[in-house]
């Protein structure tokens, strides 16, 4: 955005430049031309007064001689033309015959004083050539033509040219050092705000944008928005507050109930109130897991994340030992790939196992009995990757996509113990410690489950 911003300013200043340069320039080229134009007419207009009486009467000897002289002098070339375009007069030396003396001459014959070219442009080659009529009672009988070099007056027109080009240069260059300060100035704060939104969206809740930088609208800017982000986080922890205050005050209440639902067993006598009595215990079961996760939910949302170094792979072996005893109940092979060295990886704290708990539950949970479930952990070439892979039923792609939304869950697995909050926990904790969940498809059946970490240093 600075870059567009200082290109449309600098555009605009090369655009002013040039309009306010253009004219000048060709005023100075116009100028240094009707100096040299005025003295070569003056000098031209005196020969004409002396060639008047030199082609009536033939005596060009003396006019011959002035000619001469003045060539010797000043290093111009003048000529005495008669009304058949012959040289009367001219000073020792080759006739001039060029384009640019004709179309001289055959203006002046016709009455009219002329300069070929009318503006010496600093491009140009050609000599100037004057010519003005020679008149006798109102007749033209002839013309005195001029032939100047033009170095020096285009060398004096390039340096002015060039003094012109240096001065917008300069200015331009000026204009482009305060446009990038003054974008740099506008945008800062911009950046420092754009900035700041992927941080709160990233999950830092106090990241605010200072408010001393910038013009005063952006301050009003940056002042609105940690007013709104304030306000947002406010009512994002009253939120997150209730969550846990409503599941931890529904936990002993809860548990009272089931006791109390629990005594009533021995006073059942029939086996359709038994049947019920069980699927009430089975329900007051299923709550009690819902205000679980939603707690644990919470306490993963609302913590003050710490960062620290794991090793993933001893991590990875503590947990599978721990699910082992519940693969092996459930007729589930549940394996470790070798790891030889430590593997450290940058999480917030418990996150590493956390993640486990929840991956292997769900893929013994809903795996079938003689399945496989196997976790690895291995270096990646950005940073480590915990893997679990299962040969369950899997996902689609539609059921991947909604897998990490709160309490969703498959259709074909809705009798299946869970409170559905399990991938959301996993979801939290992983943008917590700055890493990505990806799960995909297993081949042939299944679901594989990778969660990136960054590399930590022990």
């Amino acid at each position: 955005m600075r870059r567009r911003l200082v290109f449309s300013y600098s555009l605009l200043m090369i655009l002013v430049l040039l309009a306010l340069e253009t004219p000048l320039a060709i005023t100075l080229a116009n100028r240094e031309t009707e100096r040299i134009r005025a003295d070569r007419l003056a000098d031209a207009n005196r020969f004409a007064s002396l060639a008047g009486p030199a082609l009536r009467t033939g005596a060009v000897s003396a006019i011959n001689d002035e000619l001469q002289r003045y060539q010797e002098l000043y290093g111009i070339t003048a000529a005495v033309i008669d009304r058949e375009r012959r040289q009367v007069a001219a000073p020792a030396g080759p006739r001039l015959d060029t384009e640019l003396t004709d179309t001289a001459i055959f203006g002046a014959l016709a009455g009219r004083q002329m300069t070929v070219p009318e503006v010496l442009w600093p491009w140009q080659v050609g000599p100037l050539v004057v010519a003005v009529p020679v008149n006798d009672g109102g007749e033209v009988i002839g013309a005195v033509i001029t032939v100047s070099a033009t170095e020096r007056v285009r060398r004096t027109v390039t340096v002015w040219w060039a003094a012109l080009a240096a001065v917008g240069l300069l200015a331009v260059s000026a204009g482009v050092m305060t446009a990038f300060r003054l974008a740099g100035w506008v945008l800062r704060p911009v950046t420092v705000l754009d900035v700041v939104t992927h941080d709160i969206a990233a999950g830092d809740g106090l990241a605010r944008v200072p408010t001393q930088q910038g013009p005063p609208e952006l301050r009003r800017l940056a002042t609105s928005f940690n007013e709104m982000a304030d306000a947002v986080a406010d009512a994002l922890e009253r939120q997150r507050a209730f969550v846990a205050h409503a599941s931890h005050q529904l936990r002993n209440p809860l548990t009272a109930l089931r006791l109390r639902v629990e005594e009533l067993g021995p006073s059942l006598t029939d086996e359709y109130g038994r049947d019920e009595h069980k699927l009430a215990l089975e329900e007051t079961d299923r709550l009690a897991q819902v205000l679980d996760g939603l707690l644990t939910l919470a306490r993963a949302e609302r913590a003050q994340h710490t960062m620290v170094v794991v090793d993933a792979a001893a991590v990875a072996k503590s947990r599978v030992a721990a699910w082992q005893p519940l693969a092996n109940h459930r007729g589930i092979a549940l394996t470790l790939a070798p790891v030889t060295d430590p593997v450290h990886a940058r999480a917030v704290r418990t996150a590493v196992d956390q993640v486990l708990d929840a991956l292997i539950d769900n893929a013994v949970k809903f795996g079938h009995p003689g399945g496989r479930v196997e976790v690895s952990v291995h270096r990646a070439d950005d940073g480590v990757v915990v893997r679990v892979t299962d040969d369950g039923p899997g996902m689609t792609g539609a059921q991947l996509e909604s897998s990490t939304e709160r309490f969703w869950r498959a259709p074909d697995t809705q009798n299946i113990d869970g409170a559905g909050l399990g991938l959301t926990i996993v979801a939290v904790l992983v943008d917590a410690s700055g890493g990505r969940l990806t799960m995909r498809p297993a081949e042939p059946t299944g679901l594989t489950a990778d969660v990136w970490f960054r590399p930590g240093e022990a």
